[in-house]
């Protein structure tokens, strides 16, 4: 008998599944549950994206692409970013086009990170940066959010997470699983810390269409800050383009040409359909975008009102579209309040600790439902919450 515990790299073995992932697979293997779990919109993907993929299929556009990504579709993205976060790149040299924006994160980290860099990580936040650092051989240094500061990071957290060992900043925003922003100002102030540094700056953005009353800044806006940062963005979310698997990296030709090579040996090239869907993306959808981001803003405010109105209170989420509701109040802890939720009143929620430690005593609630579906959820929240009174 082979003993694959002497195989396997213990490097991976010793990672938890996803805490996302958890419960919603207990969820479909039972009958009339709700979910609030899983961050994926329930909007088609336009019509008019779909049709561009179609026609490439009907053209005979079948063969792989170069390494970057057409540059056609690298041209849009760059005119994309100008016009909507003035900040320019190159298509030639400072963008890739990746499998979704999950293999962009990955690139990153690992053209950058070797074994013993810190790599600082806020929490709560999304699943994959501290096992992907991990599996880079890097040290997770995680930077605890906190509710009264609206979950952003702050200069004082920063400072103290910097060391002699630090790589590599991650700036999650707008933030799943919390739906916080960090504002210009905000950024400002981050920027100052890190200027004289040689830390780079990966900034994940792929929730920068969905804001709600304050316009998106990328912090490569910021001055002293676009020659160390990567940003990291894709079609999945703004576009409702998920099963696409569409993402880009932009940044110093530096760096991407390091990205490009990992992305070269390990995945050749995004999928060439999903490209020519996603130029019709940037060029045709700006409409699209705002009518589903406006949906979302009503669904938002729904069931803010409702968790507070229930008896959890939840901070207004400002950006993506998950509610990070206080579970603290029911004396249970996140994992617990899920589980009895689930199977008592089949509800879905994920708990806060799914995106660290710092995420208990919260749990996330997906607000890319139908308003009846948020609003039925929401009822038999507020029914779970008087029994266990």
């Amino acid at each position: 008998m082979i003993d694959y515990g002497k195989v396997l790299n213990p490097c991976v073995t010793e990672i938890k599944p996803s805490g996302i992932r958890k419960f919603f697979d207990i969820a479909a293997t039972m009958d009339d549950v709700i979910s609030l779990g899983v961050g994926e919109p329930d909007f088609q993907t336009p019509w008019q994206i779909r049709k561009a993929g179609i026609n490439s299929l009907q053209n005979g556009k079948t063969k792989y692409t170069s390494n970057s990504g057409l540059i056609e579709l690298r041209k849009e993205i760059s005119n994309y970013i100008s016009r909507k976060y003035s900040v320019e790149y190159n298509e030639d040299d400072e963008i890739l086009i990746t499998v979704g924006g999950s293999e962009a994160i990955d690139g990153c980290i690992r053209a950058i990170v070797s074994p013993g860099d810190e790599v600082i990580i806020p929490q709560p936040s999304y699943v994959c940066y501290e096992p992907i650092t991990r599996l880079a051989g890097g040290v997770p240094v995680i930077i605890e959010t906190k509710a009264e500061d609206d979950f952003k990071v702050t200069p004082e957290q920063l400072k103290n997470a910097i060391s002699d060992k630090t790589k590599i900043l991650i700036l999650p925003y707008p933030c799943n699983p919390t739906g916080a922003i960090m504002e210009k100002k905000d950024l400002e102030k981050l920027a100052e810390i890190l200027k004289d540094t040689n830390i780079i700056v990966l900034s994940d953005e792929i929730y920068s269409e969905l804001t709600f009353g304050t316009k998106h800044t990328s912090i490569a806006s910021i001055e002293g800050m676009r020659e160390r940062t990567v940003m990291i963005n894709g079609f999945s979310k703004s576009f409702s383009m998920t099963g696409w698997r569409m993402g880009f990296a932009c940044g110093p030709k530096e760096i991407l040409a390091e990205i490009t090579k990992i992305h070269q040996f390990a995945i050749m090239c995004a999928p060439t359909t999903s490209q020519y869907a996603a130029m019709e993306a940037l060029k045709n959808c700006d409409d699209e975008v705002a009518r589903m981001c406006k949906e979302y803003n009503m669904r938002r405010r729904l069931m803010v009102s409702g968790f507070n109105e229930i008896g959890l209170t939840c901070r207004e989420p400002k950006g993506a579209f998950y509610a990070f509701p206080s579970i603290k109040s029911t004396g249970m802890t996140s994992e617990e309040f899920c589980e009895k939720l689930l199977y008592s009143k089949k509800v879905a929620v994920v708990p806060g600790t799914a995106f660290g430690d710092s995420g208990e005593g919260f749990i996330r609630a997906s607000y890319c439902y139908s308003t009846e579906h948020i609003k039925e959820a929401i009822k038999r929240i507020g029914e779970f919450l008087e029994e266990i009174k």
